[in-house]
């Protein structure tokens, strides 16, 4: 695989995801938070619960 220039990648997120556009944020009383936090904050919570309930790989004992 060919590696990219630093220069080209923001050009890449750029083409794949819209940045010019309006932030769109969820409202409920006294709560604001935009929507890119909140998928962040959920991602995080979804890895921390991954990490709590995956088996964690141990050496196999052959006794």
């Amino acid at each position: 695989m060919i590696p990219l220039p630093a220069a080209v990648c923001p050009q890449l997120v750029e083409a794949l995801i819209s940045l010019g556009g309006k932030p769109h944020s969820i409202h409920a009383g006294w709560f604001l938070i935009s929507v890119a936090n909140l998928v962040v904050i959920v991602l995080m919570i979804v890895a921390f619960l991954l990490a709590l309930f995956l088996p964690f790989p141990r050496e196999r004992d052959d006794e």
